[in-house]
């Protein structure tokens, strides 16, 4: 596979061993055609399979598009709750928060803008289960600011706001990242921090990672 070399690690629980197969395969055929111009019959062929292989697995390229968008945002989602519960002072659960967040979306980009800017290709019913993903990861992002904001470390006019900025800066990084660029997913991650505690208006700086 080309661009979705950074999807190696993904998906390890996932079995048969055929169903990751086709989950990487359909990565790597949406990064490189899109979505819409993405056929089940390249899916297969890009996993070494045939067509009708694929069907035992997963019913449709929409299934597969569900499920690579649901376990992205799962895994964001998770990532962000551990940075919210893993330190006590505002100013380092943002930086934690906003260094891993980064970073994932640099580690794995091709998977990250997948997840991030196809999403409204997938049906409704599904569409509407990773909406309540998006919304629980915004919605503990916005009581990490909120946070820092009761106890005077954070100046911002409006949480709602700094939360979707925070969530899209750290989503944009996936937009221009690849393996060629040079900065590494973790430097990154903590660049994107400090520019982020710059944005609140961080008045104590917190221990550094």
């Amino acid at each position: 596979m080309s661009e979705a070399a950074d999807t190696g690690g993904l998906w390890p629980d996932v079995q048969p061993e055929a169903a990751r197969r086709l989950l990487l395969a359909a990565v790597d055929s949406f990064a490189r055609l899109g979505y819409h111009a993405t056929t089940t019959r390249e899916i297969a062929r890009t996993a070494g399979m045939s067509p009708a292989a694929l069907y035992i697995h997963y019913p449709s390229k929409g299934a597969l598009l569900f499920e690579i968008s649901r376990t992205g945002h799962e895994d964001t989602l998770a990532l962000v709750r551990r940075a919210a519960a893993a330190e006590q002072d505002p100013v380092a659960r943002v930086r934690t928060l906003v260094a891993d967040f980064t970073a994932w979306h640099a580690r794995t980009h091709t998977v990250a803008r997948i997840v991030q800017y196809e999403l409204h290709a997938l049906p409704q019913p599904q569409f509407e289960v990773v909406a309540e993903l998006r919304r629980r990861i915004e919605e503990t992002v916005r009581e990490v600011i909120a946070d820092g904001v009761a106890q005077g470390v954070f100046t911002v006019p409006e949480v709602r706001t700094a939360a979707r900025a925070l969530i899209s800066l750290g989503v944009d990084v996936a937009r221009w990242y690849n393996e060629r660029s040079s900065t590494a997913p973790e430097e990154l991650g903590r660049q994107y921090a400090e520019l982020v505690l710059a944005m609140l208006g961080a008045t104590r700086g917190g221990p550094q990672p």
